[in-house]
C-alpha cells in the first residue's frame, strides 16, 4: 500500500523513525520508547496499544532514509519506507500475509502521515 505526499522524502522518514510520531499516525499505537540507543537495526524498545497493552520490539530491516521493518512481540509485523518522487515523495507500508485486515489500519496511517508531513513542509 503506498501514497503520493507533497512533502520531501527527508521530512516523511523523520516522521516514519520518530517515535514520538508514533501515535499522531498509527492507530494501533498510543506510546512507543527505545531502549536506549538509535533507531537503527537491532535497535529494541516497547510501543503500547490502545488497550494499555505493552509488547517489546526490535527494529529486524533498516536502511536508513529508506525503509525499516520490525518484529513486534517476536512476531513479523509492519514494514515501511519512503522514495524521493519529483518534487514529493511515495510513503509504502506493508503487512505479512497473515494479517490482510491490517491493511486498513495501514491505509489510515498513510493518510496520516500525509497530513502531518504537508503540514510540517
Amino acid at each position: 500500500m503506498d501514497r503520493q505526499i507533497d512533502a520531501s522524502s527527508e521530512v516523511v522518514w523523520r516522521i516514519l523513525v520518530g517515535l514520538e510520531m508514533w501515535p499522531e499516525w498509527g492507530p494501533s499505537v498510543t506510546r512507543a520508547e527505545l531502549d536506549g540507543g538509535h533507531f537503527e537495526l537491532g535497535a529494541t524498545g516497547q510501543v503500547w496499544t490502545p488497550v494499555g497493552v505493552s509488547l517489546p520490539f526490535v527494529i529486524s530491516e533498516f536502511d536508513p532514509g529508506r525503509s525499516w521493518g520490525w518484529r513486534v512481540a517476536g512476531v513479523p509485523a509492519t514494514q515501511h519506507g519512503v522514495e524521493a518522487d519529483g518534487a514529493g515523495c511515495r510513503a509504502w507500508m506493508s503487512a505479512p500475509r497473515w494479517a490482510p485486515a491490517y491493511l486498513a489500519v495501514l491505509q489510515i496511517a498513510l493518510r496520516r502521515i500525509e497530513r502531518i508531513a504537508v503540514g510540517a513542509a
